[in-house]
């Protein structure tokens, strides 16, 4: 295993559509996904696929923890709204509602910035496991939006491209200022609202 190095935006591996898999199983795709596993978990990403590490494979790995999930509201939700770490190879997607919403993503392929994607909110996905089992899950808010986001790398997408607004596309270090704003105006709200 080894840390790979991420290609950033504007290198022509990421604006390249990923091939195909021939085979999921074999021993130079396990060992890449071991690569791409220890390299998204050193640069602390939620997700991450081949063509970021410049290998034009349609690979993507990507993992949606319980506390990104947010807007799960009860157990029976919280299974569509996480996910453990998954490798998906030749993944598809299939949208199963027209409804979106815009949430901030960042990118490793895209340091230092974020910006405000609208995404489908509720997909069905499937692919192969590097053990040639299928996986096919529902997936909705964050989940969602992360495996759309890894497998717009295999089409040579990058979510800059999704935007509807370039105006909401701001520094990394905006971002983290404008929540703390957001989240200290919602705690002198709850203090007002509580009497205090």
């Amino acid at each position: 295993m080894a840390i790979r190095k991420i290609a950033r935006m504007g290198h022509p591996v990421l604006r390249g559509i990923a091939r195909p898999v021939p085979d999921p199983t074999a021993p130079a795709v396990r060992a890449l996904v071991a690569d791409m596993i220890e390299t998204m978990i050193d640069a602390n990403g939620a997700g991450l696929a081949a063509p970021q590490v410049y290998e034009p494979w349609r690979i993507v790995i990507f993992q949606a923890p319980a506390e990104r999930a947010g807007e799960a509201v009860d157990e029976a939700e919280i299974f569509d709204h996480t996910a453990p770490l998954t490798v998906l190879i030749n993944p598809e997607i299939e949208i199963l509602s027209g409804e979106t919403e815009k949430g901030w993503e960042g990118c490793l392929s895209v340091p230092g910035l974020r910006g405000l994607v609208p995404r489908s909110l509720d997909i069905r996905y499937r692919g192969v496991t590097p053990d040639g089992e299928t996986i096919e899950r529902r997936a909705r808010g964050f989940h969602a939006r992360v495996v759309q986001h890894e497998c717009d790398h295999l089409d040579g997408i990058l979510y800059p491209q999704r935007m509807d607004d370039l105006g909401e596309l701001i520094f990394e270090s905006e971002a983290r200022a404008m929540l703390a704003a957001q989240m200290e105006a919602q705690e002198t709200e709850r203090d007002d609202a509580d009497g205090r």
